[in-house]
């Protein structure tokens, strides 16, 4: 097995992904340009509020990433009579947790009661989390259907039903943002109300696809219902839930930095918002290889093939860092031009230009960190995974963020520049210590057999 073989079984897996990917991030920078447009105000209120809402957000998928690993392997070892039960049991933890977040929707006047920021700002902030949470059970639904495709390798669905989530996303905008059709100008919280819908329309997608295609129908997905299973949950929690928690480490930390730099003023959030924004959606390329990364490792691993799986993730290392090096010298380039993209406020403009030239720098650190941990979800060893990351993101890569941005223990308070600096430390332990734990598993897996089990 060479290379270029996993170059090519790779990229055949990724670029649907990648497009897929894209097209998701794309939503939020036009829900950004879109807000923006309207007012800076509402466009920091969507910056807030998707900050709030992102993690819960990547929680439930972090959760149904467990299916793929699962799923593939069983496909990998032709035991696809096993594939519907497992896709079933994954499907009743996340709707669990999705209802939790509609609990969650009743507290919210409280819980940003205790946040320090514009009277305004909070108004706008509550409806748009709000309207988003709403839609949480069609989010996790969707989400456990698309990770069947994804972990039986069909992946081409996944992009066209997010590029039909995104054209229903745009005009949705237009008419709740700006008031449209007859209906009354929502402003920012109008992005929520159009995320909503987008989750909707992309699970009966979904749904009809995995109801129709061809594909699919050996699986037998639809033939019985399979009953909630604590076992089988339980398992598959074992291994989502530290996949989610890993995601939420990484998510969060970006939702308390905009909530910290919320008493800077709405410019200094926009500024932060456009370079979170635009360096997102440059993570969908390592992401998205990620991705296939952790579906191949684990048909391989399913055929008992650990030495193929090895080399699969040695090419997505490779691949990873060739993508960061042009993502990074764009985004140092483009730096001007992406923030006029994003607003014609001046002021916003240059500060967010000066942050994308720390945005190209943690680029390389996070195609490596990013491809390792999917890697490992592929070889099912997701504790150490949560560990690590917790350790890398908020031990290191907060501590320092907050130290920079906040006091002058060092250097004179950095604000948002400060916590950029920090964000890169953070991926950068992240990648180390995520890469070692992978070389470790990859030895211990030679040796021994493959766990076939949820």
């Amino acid at each position: 097995m060479t290379l270029k073989i996993e170059f090519k079984a790779l990229a055949h897996l990724a670029w649907p992904l990648l497009i897929a990917q894209v097209t998701q991030t794309l939503m939020g920078v036009s829900d950004t340009i879109m807000a923006g447009r309207f007012s800076a105000t509402d466009m920091a209120a969507v910056a807030i509020g998707f900050s709030f809402t992102m993690p819960m957000l990547f929680f439930i998928q972090g959760l149904t990433l467990a299916l793929p690993p699962i799923i593939s392997r069983f496909n990998g070892a032709k035991q696809i009579d096993k594939v519907a039960n497992a896709s079933y049991q994954v499907m009743w933890l996340a709707l669990f947790f999705a209802v939790l977040a509609l609990v969650l929707s009743t507290f919210l006047g409280f819980l940003f009661s205790l946040i320090e920021m514009e009277p305004e700002l909070r108004i706008i902030t509550i409806d748009y989390v709000r309207y988003v949470l709403y839609s949480m059970p069609a989010f996790a639904l969707y989400q456990v259907l698309r990770n069947v495709c994804e972990g039986l390798s069909i992946t081409k669905p996944s992009m066209i039903i997010m590029i039909i989530g995104l054209l229903v996303n745009i005009p949705a905008n237009y008419v709740f943002i700006y008031g449209k059709l007859g209906i009354p100008a929502f402003g920012g919280a109008g992005c929520g109300i159009a995320t909503g819908l987008v989750f909707v329309a992309m699970m009966f997608a979904t749904w009809i696809y995995t109801l129709n295609s061809k594909k699919l129908q050996k699986y037998a997905l639809y033939t019985r219902i399979f009953a909630p299973n604590l076992h089988d949950i339980w398992a598959s929690l074992k291994l989502g839930l530290p996949i989610a928690l890993t995601i939420l480490f990484e998510v969060t930390l970006f939702t308390v930095v905009a909530v910290l730099l919320a008493p800077f003023g709405s410019t200094i959030v926009a500024a932060h918002q456009v370079a979170l924004n635009f360096s997102s959606l440059m993570f969908m390329l390592p992401l998205s290889l990620g991705m296939a990364t952790s579906i191949r490792v684990s048909h391989l691993l399913g055929e008992s093939k650990p030495l193929q799986a090895k080399m699969a993730t040695r090419a997505a290392l490779l691949m990873g860092l060739t993508t960061a090096t042009l993502t990074a010298t764009m985004t140092y380039l483009a730096r001007v031009h992406i923030g006029e993209l994003y607003s014609n406020n001046a002021e916003v403009i240059n500060m967010a230009a000066s942050l994308m030239l720390l945005a190209a720098l943690f680029q390389f650190s996070d195609a490596i960190q990013v491809v390792s941990a999917t890697a490992l979800r592929g070889y099912k060893d997701t504790a150490a995974m949560f560990y690590l990351s917790f350790i890398s993101y908020w031990v290191i890569g907060m501590t320092i963020g907050c130290v920079l941005a906040l006091t002058d223990w060092i250097v004179p308070r950095m604000a948002a520049a400060g916590f950029w600096i920090g964000f890169i430390c953070g991926l950068t332990s992240a990648a180390i210590l995520l890469g070692l734990r992978l070389r470790h598993i990859q030895r211990k897996q030679e040796n021994m057999p493959v766990e076939m089990s949820i």
